[in-house]
């Protein structure tokens, strides 16, 4: 047993996305890349779209692979007239963009007045040992933590970003089918598993959905499936087809969330939002969710697919974020790659 103090013990939380960013982190997907087979160079305007979006709120910080890849991609941001006074790069390199996952996850307290940051460098295993190599995106925590001169803390347990949600008052989402897989930590029971989450997130009330989306590979991340949108209400995707293959899991988790209290004692309101209708590309589902979205500071931009749900989630979310501009970007190139907005994004708090 370590006598190192955990980081809750020291008083530090992940704050929810909602709460004030200094920035928002990315990986620039590189040309040889294994994430957008034959569509790589339709998914950079995207990239370029959300960014455009982000500036307008705070500082965009870019990992890239060397000095030629930042002179590219300024290029490509200047054509798409994207102001460059708020974007910063730094040699971070990564094979994959899934700066969800990769990246660092940021804890806060409040230290007798004043704001103190960490991370924490969650080992990084590429979904389960499903893409190699990955030593390089599993080391981009690290050098954050150095860049910013904070203190990091490393559990030595794989855990990916968008496998978990928080509402920054002390309660998680997650899913059993992720976490609990074997691929993950087989040598951790369900109970270790959530205390590490109570240990490093700072939280004091876990709670396990169950299965994920079609097409997802990464074994049911939480940000296809359930949100929080405020301390006290949950976006839950459904599916209406019951013919569809997302049906029975999502009215599954449905069920569960509707059970589920927060870590006061109350129960949740969860508003549904549709999905849109089966997205497919080379005969292949993608995991197509607009629950996929990435709140940043007064602002939350929002996956589309081209699809007549898009119009219905984005009233939904708009209904949800009463004091934030709700904006729908073209997702349907950018889920080529398995994920979307929030996918490739990490927020770092203030």
């Amino acid at each position: 047993m370590s006598d190192t103090p955990t980081p809750a013990q020291l008083g530090f939380r992940m704050p929810a996305e909602w709460e004030p960013h200094a920035g928002t982190w990315l990986t620039w997907p590189r040309p040889d890349g294994i994430s957008f087979p034959d569509r790589y160079f339709d998914v950079p305007p995207v990239y370029a779209k959300f960014i455009q979006q982000l500036v307008q709120v705070e500082e965009v910080n870019i990992n890239v692979w060397d000095a030629d890849m930042e002179n590219w991609v300024r290029e490509l941001l200047a054509d798409q007239h994207v102001p460059l006074e708020r974007v910063q790069f730094h040699h971070f390199p990564a094979y994959e963009p899934w700066c969800r996952d990769h990246g660092p996850v940021f804890l806060v307290r409040d230290n007798n007045g004043v704001r103190e940051r960490a991370v924490v460098d969650w080992r990084y295993n590429a979904w389960g040992g499903k893409y190699s190599p990955f030593d390089l995106d599993d080391i981009i925590p690290q050098h954050v933590s150095h860049l910013r001169q904070l203190p990091m803390f490393s559990p030595g347990i794989v855990m990916e970003g968008g496998a978990i949600d928080v509402n920054g008052c002390g309660t998680l989402l997650t899913t059993e089918s992720c976490l609990l897989n074997p691929n993950r930590n087989p040598h951790l029971t369900r109970e270790e598993i959530g205390q590490s989450l109570r240990d490093y997130f700072g939280v004091t009330n876990v709670l396990w959905l169950g299965e994920g989306i079609a097409g997802d590979d990464t074994d049911g991340h939480i940000d296809d499936l359930a949100r929080f949108v405020d301390a006290t209400t949950i976006v839950a995707v459904v599916e209406e087809d019951p013919a569809d293959a997302n049906y029975q899991v999502l009215q599954d988790n449905l069920r569960r969330l509707r059970g589920m209290r927060d870590q006061d004692g109350n129960i949740f309101r969860i508003v549904q939002l549709p999905m849109p209708s089966a997205v497919e590309y080379q005969a292949q589902r993608l995991p197509a969710s607009y629950a996929n979205f990435y709140i940043a500071n007064g602002i939350v931009i929002v996956p589309t697919y081209r699809d007549p749900n898009d119009s219905e989630g984005l009233t939904i979310l708009r209904r949800v974020f009463p004091n934030r501009r709700v904006i729908g970007i073209d997702s349907t190139d950018l889920i080529w790659g398995l994920g979307s907005f929030h996918c490739i994004s990490q927020q770092e708090p203030a």
